[in-house]
């Protein structure tokens, strides 16, 4: 019901990011979706890949600050206002997302998220029948 995603600590100075990227390009890792929040002194690139585990040790092997952790990915219609329509039903039980971040793949939405109420998160997306990306499904996409 949760994917991994890498959370990769970088510096706001150039060549940082590259860094990063070149090591998961050499590592033959394909990206699936990545996002940025930055602050004045370093970014946090959180980053769903094909393969996280694998990325994640070689990362880790090159002195890169990254930490694995579990989101939840939702698939969703790429209709408008179905992720309106999703994070509603979590709104409505009080479970608030941490972050939010979203795309397109193979013609459906992808909701990535982070709550503060993991356990009752998973409960939502079972009563709900809300479709789930799961790690397994993950390489399928790709």
């Amino acid at each position: 019901m949760t994917i991994n995603q890498l959370s990769i600590f970088i510096e706001n100075k150039a060549g940082t990011l590259v860094k990063v990227l070149k090591l998961l390009k050499e590592a033959e890792i394909q990206l699936i979706a990545s996002t940025i929040a930055d602050t004045v002194e370093y970014g946090i690139c959180r980053i769903i890949c094909s393969e996280p585990l694998k990325a994640y040790k070689m990362l880790k092997d090159h002195g890169v600050s990254v930490a694995l952790s579990d989101v939840f990915a939702l698939e969703l219609d790429n209709k408008p206002g179905c992720a309106a329509d999703a994070i509603e039903i979590f709104a409505q039980e009080n479970v608030g997302l941490t972050y939010l971040y979203s795309f397109l793949l193979n013609g459906k939405g992808v909701l990535i998220f982070r709550t503060d109420n993991a356990e009752k998160a998973k409960e939502i997306i079972i009563l709900n029948k809300l479709a789930f990306i799961a790690e397994k499904d993950l390489s399928l996409l790709v």
